[in-house]
């Protein structure tokens, strides 16, 4: 999860490097009146933890990447305004201080490792998701120009197909990979806004990554993340 994590940090920046070049130099040669913003997308983003017990909170890399298309819907005659629904994937990766693990009798075990003695290396959560990202769109756009300014506010609906919990230590590897708590379905809130190809992405974690789940000194694990980044669009 960590090496692919890398290898989509390095796509992206050179797909924008490679669109900024192309903007640049593209020359429009007619106007379409009927012009829609459907869009590949792909982004990157720093992971913050909020909503967790005390004494936790993020250590090493805790990034993610999510790329997808989404189709443009305009709703006004000028077709600044717009609702775009679509699909795409998202990788995550969060590197934190709670631990996951399981007693012998198959129960799961959080503990706050920042509390304790444990010698350890690394601990992170991954997790890989379908979404479906729903968009209400204002854009200054016109048939004439591909530079324009945009604010996306919206929110996303996903499944993780996929998730790991990790925790090294000097000769030591504990992985979960099924844990009865955690929540499949991922909703997010999320918030475009930009120029041209630049565009900042802000995202909230409405619902918490596990139900019911209490650490071992008996505090709530309302785990959640805020994710902060650039997303890039390609028509």
């Amino acid at each position: 999860m960590l090496r692919a994590l890398q290898i989509w940090l390095y796509v992206f920046f050179a797909i924008l490097s490679w669109q900024n070049f192309a903007q640049n130099t593209v020359t429009v040669d007619s106007t379409d009146s009927k012009y829609r913003e459907d869009q590949f997308y792909i982004g990157a983003t720093y992971n913050l933890l909020t909503s967790v017990p005390n004494g936790v909170g993020t250590q090493g890399l805790s990034g993610g990447i999510h790329f997808g298309f989404l189709r443009d819907i305009p709703i006004n005659k000028r077709r600044t305004v717009a609702i775009a629904v679509g699909l795409g994937l998202g990788f995550n990766l969060h590197g934190q201080l709670l631990f996951i693990g399981e007693t012998p009798d198959g129960e799961t075990i959080f503990t706050v490792l920042n509390d304790s003695k444990v010698d350890f290396t690394a601990n992170r959560f991954s997790l890989s998701t379908v979404e479906v990202p729903i968009e209400f769109r204002w854009r200054s756009s016109t048939p004439e120009s591909y530079r324009f300014w945009r604010i996306y506010a919206g929110f996303k609906v996903g499944y993780a197909y996929w998730y790991k919990s990790t925790f090294e230590q000097p000769g030591n590897v504990v992985t979960q990979t099924n844990i009865p708590e955690f929540q499949k379905i991922r909703l997010n809130a999320s918030l475009t806004f930009g120029y041209n190809s630049f565009n900042f992405m802000a995202s909230y974690s409405l619902n918490p990554f596990f139900k019911g789940a209490l650490t071992t000194d008996g505090q709530e694990v309302n785990f959640r993340t805020i994710q902060l980044g650039m997303v890039f669009y390609l028509l």
